[in-house]
């Protein structure tokens, strides 16, 4: 049996000649719209055109005003907004939409993949939503660039990959941004972490230490680098670095970087690599890198160790420790040749604590462990944990249970948070208990 949450096209609509007459009108509607001055087609002058076409149609068109009202909803989204995906982005439970091509699209709510019955008409339905989205922010995507980063108004995020390099039809995945922002508050009420790793960890920015946030697909870590970046001072200079914008930051003094996607003529590309090195020239007291994935991780790490502390990233990983192997070997896509003792050397240098999130099976997103980078030993980058989360069981309702506890280790710069304020006592990492 369909699971009826999973119905989310109204009946009405999925008719064929409730389509046929949605598409009629919106023949009929788009040669006046083509006519009309940009800063008129408001969504609701659209509907108001909509409305008038569908009642000038007479009553040989016999339906009854539900449908037409969800007709006209249909057709203002195909022509000014998201076509079909307008359903699933106001539905506050679901967290991402992932369109398989024209006719499958699957979304995750709660944190649970379930198939919807949202379908577009074809793939030339598809594009054009897609264009939509992607020509507003000037990126694009054709037989010659065939993938895309980008970001809807709300700061959604996009990833889209189109023919030849999807072979069954484009595909569209949408990763919706909170309609409120998430603070540490959250993340505590949530049991991502516990009050003293959010203390601790507000202290780790306030007193200026480097961090990197690692985790596996959709843990959480560009959240928690939006929710860390808000402990930074108010009067310092932040300069944030991503590949689509998505970082929202209070503070006054904040300069946001985006790359640049080649030209037509392949020219004219600014990745992250380019804009860490440009960023380095404008003064920054800290940098906030969406993400490193390669050759600029050498960049960052040269610039943590040259007089910008306080700086935060992320990447993906498993571990910290694999976190510590990835940073080696996009270094190494640098392009310089450098011995690998060289390039730990400046991590353990550069980088002082890992924030490592995981996406539990049951969906929810925990921080599971905080690990201080301590130096070398020999070749290897040393490292230990200072909080860690301990599971017990998985219960009868599918949730993963367990306990989020210090390990009752102090860390060696405890002195600069002391000196930044934070002087936590023995209960933040288990002592004396």
């Amino acid at each position: 049996m369909t699971d009826p949450l999973l119905l989310v096209t109204p009946p009405a609509l999925r008719d064929s000649d409730v389509i046929k007459l949605k598409m009629r009108i919106i023949n009929m509607v788009t040669p006046a719209m083509q006519q009309v001055a940009t800063k008129d087609l408001t969504r609701q002058n659209v509907r108001i055109w909509i409305e008038k076409t569908l009642e000038s149609l007479g009553p040989g068109q016999f339906i009854s005003t539900t449908v037409g009202q969800q007709l006209v909803d249909a057709a203002v989204a195909d022509m000014i907004g998201y076509g079909p995906l307008e359903l699933l982005l106001v539905d506050p439970l679901i967290s991402e939409i992932m369109v398989n091509g024209p006719k499958v699209v699957f979304v995750e709510r709660n944190g649970e993949l379930m198939e919807t019955d949202v379908k577009f008409e074809d793939v030339t339905h598809l594009m054009h939503i897609i264009d939509r989205i992607l020509l507003p922010l000037g990126r694009r995507v054709d037989a010659d660039n065939p993938t895309a980063d980008a970001r809807l108004p709300d700061g959604s995020r996009v990833n889209v990959v189109a023919q030849p390099v999807a072979v069954d039809g484009p595909i569209l995945t949408i990763r919706k941004f909170p309609q409120t922002k998430m603070t540490i508050d959250d993340f505590i009420k949530l049991g991502t972490l516990s009050h003293y790793m959010a203390k601790f960890l507000e202290a780790c920015v306030v007193a200026r230490l480097n961090i990197l946030i690692s985790g596996n697909t959709s843990s959480g870590k560009s959240t928690m680098l939006n929710i860390l970046s808000t402990f930074i001072p108010n009067h310092e200079r932040i300069i944030t670095i991503e590949d689509a914008v998505e970082l929202q930051l209070s503070q006054r003094h904040v300069v946001r970087l985006e790359t640049k996607l080649p030209n037509v003529d392949g020219s004219g590309v600014v990745g992250i690599r380019d804009l860490v090195r440009n960023a380095l020239r404008m003064r920054p007291d800290r940098l906030v890198v969406g993400e490193v994935r390669g050759g600029e991780a050498l960049d960052m790490l040269q610039a943590m160790n040259t007089g910008h502390a306080g700086s935060i990233t992320t990447l993906h990983a498993n571990s910290p420790r694999d976190a510590i192997a990835r940073l080696e070997t996009m270094s190494l896509m640098s392009g310089l040749d450098l011995p690998v003792t060289a390039v730990r050397k400046q991590i353990s240098s550069a980088i002082n604590l890992i924030v490592h999130l995981n996406r539990m099976p049951d969906g929810t997103r925990k921080v599971i462990q905080i690990t201080e980078v301590g130096g070398m030993e020999g070749d290897i980058v040393t490292q230990t944990d200072i909080y860690k989360f301990y599971p017990v069981s998985t219960g009868v309702d599918g949730k993963v249970h367990g306990d989020l506890k210090p390990t009752g280790l102090r860390p060696m710069f405890s002195p600069r948070l002391e000196m930044a304020g934070y002087k936590l006592g023995g209960e933040y990492f288990g002592l004396g208990l």
